[in-house]
């Protein structure tokens, strides 16, 4: 099948042609139609998170369908749409598993990163972690809901319900979560990299009462705040723009360092919280959620071998909602 594969940390994916994998016990062969480029798989690329598999087939936001079942699984799974997420494989073992946080997982393994993803042809699954997919949906506009949908979600979530909503970086989970924030009544302000008018009037054209740089602060005192952006320095400024009492929600799964700040700015129990992957709850609870609201996601759309130019789009703020690669 053809993939494109991470080889060395820093480099450029190559094309490939390699063998298709094989379903296992408990798993699933997904002919893959659409896998989202996500910002977590520039991590992986420039070495921010640690010990990937190598070579790698990265990409953790995968559409497709169950074309064949590993052994002693349910055969009725075969010819279902589903979605793979992030976490792709947990112990169900550990008291985090037992607990239903599963997302804490003590022996976890992630699609794309420790388990070969979906910039390839065919890849292989964890049934526990295909999620189907709700009608209504085309592949590529279903395929961001895998990751910016959930992981924007449980950061939701952790903002109880707060009325006032900033979001720190408005890239894919942002424009998906503003419809979700709208849906539930809540004014949303958004911040972007200082002096980006185009992603600001894309907010603003999603509902957003209010769009700014990431170095202004709202005109009016914020409830709770996401960080979307993985920028250690917009932590401080968070805190600055939320109320006494308010949340700050740190959503990605790597971060530049967080600089010193006075005391006084989480003074009055403001707090600040991180997502950490997601559980089946999570995944269940947005699926169902997403056509109801309904979200729309905003997509361009890349073939496989032009996965270089979609990472390179999506590190320079080229793209408004998400990047998406093709295989139909």
């Amino acid at each position: 099948m053809r993939a494109m594969l991470l080889e060395t940390i820093g480099e450029p994916l190559r094309l490939a042609d390699v063998p298709q994998p094989e379903p296992g016990p408990g798993q699933a062969l997904i002919k893959v139609s659409a896998c989202a480029v996500c910002r977590t798989d520039l991590h992986v690329i420039d070495g921010d998170l640690k010990n990937p598999k190598l070579p790698l087939i990265l990409g953790h936001e995968i559409v497709g369908k169950i074309v064949a079942l590993g052994p002693e699984t349910a055969p009725d799974h075969l010819g279902q749409r589903v979605g793979v997420p992030w976490l792709g494989h947990t112990c169900n073992s550990c008291t985090y598993c037992a607990s239903g946080r599963e997302n804490l997982c003590l022996s976890p393994g992630f699609t794309g990163y420790q388990i070969d993803g979906g910039y390839a042809e065919y890849a292989v699954a964890d049934l526990h972690y295909c999620f189907p997919l709700p009608e209504g949906y085309a592949d590529v506009q279903a395929a961001p809901l895998l990751c910016a949908g959930l992981i924007g979600y449980r950061s939701l979530r952790m903002t109880e319900d707060a009325p006032r909503l900033g979001l720190y970086g408005f890239g894919a989970a942002a424009h998906i979560i503003i419809q979700v924030a709208q849906y539930q009544n809540r004014e949303v302000y958004a911040f972007t990299r200082p002096g980006d008018t185009s992603g600001q009037n894309f907010a603003r054209q999603l509902g957003a009462v209010w769009a700014g740089g990431s170095d202004e602060q709202p005109p009016v005192p914020l409830d709770a705040a996401i960080i979307f952006a993985p920028a250690g320095a917009l932590v401080p400024a968070a805190l600055r723009a939320v109320d006494r009492g308010g949340r700050v929600v740190c959503a990605g799964i790597h971060m530049s360092d967080i600089p010193s700040f006075p005391y006084t700015d989480l003074w009055e129990e403001r707090s600040i919280l991180s997502v950490a992957n997601l559980t089946r709850r999570d995944g269940l609870e947005f699926l169902q959620l997403a056509p109801r609201v309904p979200v729309r996601t905003e997509v361009r759309t890349y073939p496989l071998e032009a996965a270089n130019q979609a990472i390179e789009d999506l590190r320079c703020g080229r793209i408004n909602g998400a990047a998406v690669l093709t295989l139909t």
